[in-house]
Protein backbone atom coordinates (compact mmCIF):
# COMPACT_ATOMS: atom_id res chain seq x y z
CA UNK A 1 0.00 0.00 0.00
CA UNK A 2 3.04 2.26 -0.02
CA UNK A 3 2.82 5.51 -1.89
CA UNK A 4 -0.92 5.94 -1.42
CA UNK A 5 -0.60 9.45 0.00
CA UNK A 6 -2.91 8.80 2.96
CA UNK A 7 -3.59 11.56 5.49
CA UNK A 8 -3.75 10.50 9.16
CA UNK A 9 -6.01 12.68 11.31
CA UNK A 10 -5.32 10.91 14.62
CA UNK A 11 -2.03 9.63 16.03
CA UNK A 12 0.09 9.72 19.17
CA UNK A 13 3.55 9.92 17.64
CA UNK A 14 5.08 12.76 19.69
CA UNK A 15 7.50 11.50 22.33
CA UNK A 16 6.87 11.87 26.05
CA UNK A 17 3.68 13.93 25.96
CA UNK A 18 0.96 11.30 26.45
CA UNK A 19 0.46 7.51 26.30
CA UNK A 20 1.95 7.20 22.81
CA UNK A 21 5.61 7.35 21.81
CA UNK A 22 8.03 7.36 24.73
CA UNK A 23 11.17 8.48 22.90
CA UNK A 24 12.28 10.13 19.68
CA UNK A 25 13.49 6.79 18.36
CA UNK A 26 10.07 5.27 19.00
CA UNK A 27 8.39 8.23 17.30
CA UNK A 28 10.45 7.68 14.17
CA UNK A 29 9.71 3.95 14.21
CA UNK A 30 5.99 4.73 14.37
CA UNK A 31 6.21 7.20 11.52
CA UNK A 32 8.18 4.70 9.46
CA UNK A 33 5.42 2.15 10.08
CA UNK A 34 2.77 4.63 8.95
CA UNK A 35 4.85 5.48 5.88
CA UNK A 36 5.11 1.77 5.05
CA UNK A 37 1.33 1.38 4.86
CA UNK A 38 0.84 4.47 2.72
CA UNK A 39 0.60 7.56 4.92
CA UNK A 40 2.38 10.71 3.80
CA UNK A 41 0.73 13.30 6.06
CA UNK A 42 0.44 12.51 9.77
CA UNK A 43 -1.31 14.72 12.30
CA UNK A 44 0.11 14.32 15.78
CA UNK A 45 -2.84 14.62 18.17
CA UNK A 46 -1.53 14.40 21.75
CA UNK A 47 -4.15 13.90 24.43
CA UNK A 48 -5.48 17.03 26.11
CA UNK A 49 -7.12 15.74 29.29
CA UNK A 50 -7.27 17.58 32.59
CA UNK A 51 -5.10 16.05 35.35
CA UNK A 52 -4.08 13.07 33.17
CA UNK A 53 -1.80 14.34 30.41
CA UNK A 54 -0.19 17.53 31.72
CA UNK A 55 2.24 18.26 28.88
CA UNK A 56 2.51 21.99 28.32
CA UNK A 57 2.21 23.79 25.01
CA UNK A 58 5.97 24.36 25.13
CA UNK A 59 6.72 20.67 25.73
CA UNK A 60 4.49 19.64 22.84
CA UNK A 61 6.10 22.23 20.55
CA UNK A 62 9.57 20.95 21.49
CA UNK A 63 8.57 17.33 20.86
CA UNK A 64 7.14 18.32 17.47
CA UNK A 65 10.33 20.15 16.53
CA UNK A 66 12.48 17.18 17.57
CA UNK A 67 10.46 14.73 15.48
CA UNK A 68 10.41 17.03 12.47
CA UNK A 69 14.21 17.25 12.60
CA UNK A 70 14.42 13.47 12.64
CA UNK A 71 11.99 13.19 9.75
CA UNK A 72 14.00 15.62 7.65
CA UNK A 73 16.81 13.10 7.66
CA UNK A 74 15.02 9.76 7.76
CA UNK A 75 11.66 10.34 6.05
CA UNK A 76 11.80 13.59 4.10
CA UNK A 77 8.62 12.68 2.18
CA UNK A 78 6.58 12.55 5.39
CA UNK A 79 4.74 15.69 6.56
CA UNK A 80 4.02 16.02 10.29
CA UNK A 81 1.25 18.36 11.41
CA UNK A 82 -0.01 19.21 14.90
CA UNK A 83 -3.46 18.88 16.38
CA UNK A 84 -4.74 17.57 19.70
CA UNK A 85 -7.18 14.97 21.00
CA UNK A 86 -9.37 17.12 23.22
CA UNK A 87 -11.15 15.11 25.90
CA UNK A 88 -14.69 16.23 26.67
CA UNK A 89 -14.06 17.45 30.23
CA UNK A 90 -13.88 20.69 32.21
CA UNK A 91 -10.73 21.72 30.34
CA UNK A 92 -12.62 21.30 27.07
CA UNK A 93 -15.53 23.39 28.36
CA UNK A 94 -13.19 26.17 29.49
CA UNK A 95 -11.63 26.28 26.04
CA UNK A 96 -15.02 26.26 24.34
CA UNK A 97 -15.91 29.49 26.13
CA UNK A 98 -13.08 31.49 24.60
CA UNK A 99 -12.67 29.35 21.45
CA UNK A 100 -9.12 28.39 22.43
CA UNK A 101 -9.45 24.69 21.57
CA UNK A 102 -6.25 23.35 19.99
CA UNK A 103 -7.07 22.85 16.30
CA UNK A 104 -5.22 21.12 13.49
CA UNK A 105 -2.35 23.46 12.64
CA UNK A 106 -4.16 26.27 14.47
CA UNK A 107 -6.89 26.40 11.85
CA UNK A 108 -10.60 25.50 12.19
CA UNK A 109 -10.98 21.75 12.76
CA UNK A 110 -10.39 20.13 16.16
CA UNK A 111 -10.42 16.51 17.33
CA UNK A 112 -12.61 15.63 20.32
CA UNK A 113 -12.92 12.44 22.37
CA UNK A 114 -15.94 11.46 24.47
CA UNK A 115 -16.30 9.15 27.47
CA UNK A 116 -17.11 5.71 25.97
CA UNK A 117 -20.08 4.90 28.18
CA UNK A 118 -22.24 7.99 27.85
CA UNK A 119 -22.38 10.70 25.21
CA UNK A 120 -23.00 14.10 26.82
CA UNK A 121 -26.57 15.37 26.77
CA UNK A 122 -27.25 17.92 24.03
CA UNK A 123 -23.93 17.02 22.43
CA UNK A 124 -25.16 17.82 18.94
CA UNK A 125 -26.37 21.25 20.10
CA UNK A 126 -22.95 22.11 21.52
CA UNK A 127 -21.20 20.91 18.37
CA UNK A 128 -23.62 22.86 16.19
CA UNK A 129 -22.88 25.98 18.24
CA UNK A 130 -19.18 25.54 17.55
CA UNK A 131 -19.91 25.15 13.85
CA UNK A 132 -21.74 28.49 13.87
CA UNK A 133 -18.56 30.03 15.29
CA UNK A 134 -16.47 28.78 12.39
CA UNK A 135 -15.04 25.60 13.95
CA UNK A 136 -15.35 22.02 12.74
CA UNK A 137 -15.63 19.31 15.42
CA UNK A 138 -13.97 16.01 14.48
CA UNK A 139 -15.20 13.09 16.58
CA UNK A 140 -12.51 10.53 17.38
CA UNK A 141 -13.40 6.80 17.23
CA UNK A 142 -17.22 7.18 17.30
CA UNK A 143 -17.52 3.38 17.26
CA UNK A 144 -16.64 3.40 20.97
CA UNK A 145 -19.63 5.46 22.05
CA UNK A 146 -22.15 2.67 22.48
CA UNK A 147 -25.18 4.73 23.44
CA UNK A 148 -24.57 7.03 20.47
CA UNK A 149 -24.16 4.32 17.83
CA UNK A 150 -27.28 2.55 19.12
CA UNK A 151 -29.36 5.68 18.52
CA UNK A 152 -29.22 6.00 14.74
CA UNK A 153 -31.29 9.17 14.60
CA UNK A 154 -29.06 10.95 17.09
CA UNK A 155 -25.92 9.63 15.41
CA UNK A 156 -27.10 11.11 12.12
CA UNK A 157 -27.68 14.47 13.81
CA UNK A 158 -24.14 14.40 15.18
CA UNK A 159 -22.77 13.44 11.73
CA UNK A 160 -24.42 16.55 10.25
CA UNK A 161 -22.37 18.85 12.49
CA UNK A 162 -19.16 16.88 13.13
CA UNK A 163 -16.80 14.73 11.09
CA UNK A 164 -16.80 11.10 12.29
CA UNK A 165 -13.36 9.44 12.15
CA UNK A 166 -13.21 5.72 12.88
CA UNK A 167 -10.10 3.86 14.01
CA UNK A 168 -8.54 1.65 11.35
CA UNK A 169 -7.64 -0.94 13.97
CA UNK A 170 -11.32 -1.34 14.82
CA UNK A 171 -12.01 -2.20 11.18
CA UNK A 172 -9.10 -4.58 10.95
CA UNK A 173 -9.57 -6.68 14.08
CA UNK A 174 -9.93 -10.43 13.52
CA UNK A 175 -13.72 -10.29 13.78
CA UNK A 176 -13.92 -6.52 13.33
CA UNK A 177 -15.78 -3.93 15.34
CA UNK A 178 -19.41 -4.12 14.25
CA UNK A 179 -20.11 -0.44 14.99
CA UNK A 180 -16.96 0.71 13.17
CA UNK A 181 -17.73 -1.36 10.09
CA UNK A 182 -21.35 -0.25 10.12
CA UNK A 183 -20.30 3.41 10.26
CA UNK A 184 -18.10 2.92 7.22
CA UNK A 185 -20.46 0.79 5.12
CA UNK A 186 -23.43 3.06 5.88
CA UNK A 187 -21.49 6.11 4.75
CA UNK A 188 -21.78 7.90 8.11
CA UNK A 189 -18.02 7.75 8.73
CA UNK A 190 -16.29 10.68 7.07
CA UNK A 191 -12.74 9.35 7.45
CA UNK A 192 -10.56 6.68 9.04
CA UNK A 193 -7.33 7.20 10.98
CA UNK A 194 -4.59 5.21 12.66
CA UNK A 195 -4.89 6.34 16.30
CA UNK A 196 -1.39 4.86 16.50
CA UNK A 197 0.13 4.58 19.97
CA UNK A 198 3.01 2.20 19.17
CA UNK A 199 4.81 0.86 16.11
CA UNK A 200 3.27 -2.55 16.81
CA UNK A 201 -0.12 -1.08 15.82
CA UNK A 202 1.03 -1.23 12.19
CA UNK A 203 -0.43 -4.70 11.60
CA UNK A 204 -3.97 -3.85 12.73
CA UNK A 205 -3.86 -0.53 10.85
CA UNK A 206 -2.83 -2.33 7.66
CA UNK A 207 -5.65 -4.84 8.14
CA UNK A 208 -8.12 -1.96 8.48
CA UNK A 209 -6.91 -0.43 5.23
CA UNK A 210 -7.15 -3.79 3.50
CA UNK A 211 -10.69 -4.31 4.82
CA UNK A 212 -11.86 -0.98 3.36
CA UNK A 213 -10.33 -1.75 -0.01
CA UNK A 214 -11.72 -5.30 -0.10
CA UNK A 215 -15.25 -4.40 1.01
CA UNK A 216 -15.74 -0.99 -0.59
CA UNK A 217 -13.04 -0.64 -3.22
CA UNK A 218 -10.10 1.64 -3.85
CA UNK A 219 -12.31 4.69 -4.39
CA UNK A 220 -13.59 4.40 -0.80
CA UNK A 221 -10.02 4.10 0.43
CA UNK A 222 -9.10 7.33 -1.32
CA UNK A 223 -12.21 9.09 -0.05
CA UNK A 224 -11.73 8.05 3.60
CA UNK A 225 -7.94 8.38 3.76
CA UNK A 226 -7.08 11.16 1.29
CA UNK A 227 -9.89 13.34 0.00
CA UNK A 228 -12.07 13.69 3.09
CA UNK A 229 -9.20 14.13 5.57
CA UNK A 230 -7.81 16.96 3.43
CA UNK A 231 -11.22 18.64 3.40
CA UNK A 232 -11.54 18.23 7.17
CA UNK A 233 -8.14 19.83 7.76
CA UNK A 234 -9.30 23.02 6.06
CA UNK A 235 -12.52 23.07 8.07
CA UNK A 236 -14.93 21.50 5.57
CA UNK A 237 -17.40 18.81 6.60
CA UNK A 238 -17.42 16.22 3.77
CA UNK A 239 -20.76 15.26 2.24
Amino acid sequence: MGGKGFVDLHSHVLPGVDDGARSLDESLLMLRALHDVGFRVVCATPHQKADTFPATTEQIAQALADVRRGLATELPAMELSLGAENYFDEWFYDRVQDLSLPCYDGRKAFLVELTPGAAPPRLEDLLFGLRTKGLLPVLAHPERYRDLVRDEERLQRVARVAALVVDLAALGELFGSGPARQLVTSGLAHAAASDMHAASDKRSIARGLAWIEKKLGSAALVRLLVENPRRILVGELPD
